[in-house]
């Protein structure tokens, strides 16, 4: 392990959480003006044999995926193949059904598409056929007026924004990040994990199922809101979140065919050094333009969403700090996982950060390990 005698604070916090339970197997890195600062890493990778956590161990970080999809749509916009202010349907013609002619891609990586649910059960023989799953979006129709709110599309994002790369280049996300992100900066980072990466993977050990600790019909405001949609099986939120039914195949997120999969919203495998590596590029202005990359950090949305019913921000597919993006600087962006994985970008500071678990947080009382261990690093500074 390494830890720059600067950032000592982060090496204690990261020590703590382990001595205090909270930490399973984990790793956090940082990169500071494109130095690697701190790489740590400590725990085991899978509970049930006691294999230890290594300096490669992956993981999957869900939806630190998303930051990742983004850049590979903003690569596609510099090379002239689209334009985020154009309607989707210009690149997908058969997205225009259903009232859908005027969402633009713009709509899709900003969460204000109105389709963060797939309607349909999609079958467990689907789940690694990404343009079979948006072919079902793209025959539905939106749930609110498309740029009159936004609501985190969890899943769909992927295949919808997926699909807006494979029209135009003929290639998955996961084939793009590899050929243009991941080979030629050579991450630890994968959107569809081999078979050798898999088997060296982490596993992931679910958050326990929230409970309400009093009826909910005495709580009030946003967790009271949170609460009931949590448990009521037919709520946005729920549905968002459980189709694609990840929960059907033996071993849940563990099992081959999701990490294979390389779902665009919620498939990367990678180390904590990778997902840091990533922004690392990012901030530096290797993967997109500096003035591509501020663009795409402006938010398009701030307050109230639909789905997660807490304040969420978001630019072009990158998160902007809020409740559901605890940062401790206005100028930072990137992505959380769920269960507490983030990756983080700080143009500002010249910071870039990957931390990813296996201990998953529950999703409902949140998750203060990531938060804390981004305090220390800024406090550091």
């Amino acid at each position: 392990m390494h830890c720059d005698p600067r950032f000592s604070r982060v090496r204690e916090v990261f020590e703590q959480h382990f001595a205090d339970g909270e930490e399973l197997g984990a790793a956090f890195a940082v990169h500071l003006d494109g130095e690697l600062v701190v790489d740590l890493w400590d725990g085991v990778a899978d509970r049930h044999t006691g294999r230890p956590w290594e300096r490669d161990t992956p993981v999957l970080a869900y939806s630190c995926t998303k930051a990742i999809t983004a850049t590979v749509l903003l690569q596609c916009v510099e090379r002239g193949l689209v334009d985020v202010a154009a309607p989707v349907a210009e690149v997908w013609p058969e997205f225009a059904a259903g009232g859908k002619a005027r969402i633009t891609v713009e709509h899709l990586l900003s969460h204000q598409a109105g389709l963060p649910v797939v309607e349909e059960t999609v079958p467990v023989e689907e789940f690694e056929d990404q343009p079979a799953i948006a072919a079902r979006l793209a025959g539905q129709q939106p749930l609110w007026e498309p740029g009159a709110a936004h609501g985190y599309h969890a899943l769909t994002y992927g295949f919808l924004v997926g699909e807006v790369i494979r029209r135009v280049t003929g290639k998955s996300v996961g084939e793009l990040v590899a050929a243009d992100i991941a080979g030629p900066l050579g991450l630890e980072l994968w959107v569809g994990a081999p078979d050798p990466v898999i088997e060296r993977s982490a596993r992931l050990k679910a958050g326990e199922r929230p409970e309400a600790a009093q009826p909910v019909s005495t709580t009030h405001g946003v967790v009271a809101e949170m609460t009931r949609a949590a448990l009521d099986p037919q709520s946005l939120m729920n549905r968002a979140l459980g189709n694609p039914g990840i929960h059907l195949l033996k071993g849940g997120a563990n099992n081959p065919v999701i990490l294979r999969a390389g779902w665009p919203a919620a498939g990367v495998v990678a180390t904590a050094r990778g997902l840091a590596g990533f922004y690392r590029a990012l901030v530096a202005g290797e993967l997109v333009r500096p003035e591509t990359l501020q663009e795409a950090m402006r938010p398009r949305v701030s307050g109230p969403d639909r789905i997660l019913h807490l304040d969420t921000s978001f630019g072009l597919g990158f998160m902007r700090p809020s409740v559901t993006f605890l940062v401790p600087s206005r100028g930072a962006f990137g992505h959380t996982g769920m269960g507490g994985s983030i990756g983080l970008g700080d143009p500002e500071r010249g910071l870039a950060i990957g931390y990813v678990m296996n201990k998953m947080a529950d999703a409902l009382s949140g998750n203060l390990r990531g938060p804390r261990l981004l305090r220390a690093v800024y406090d550091s500074l």
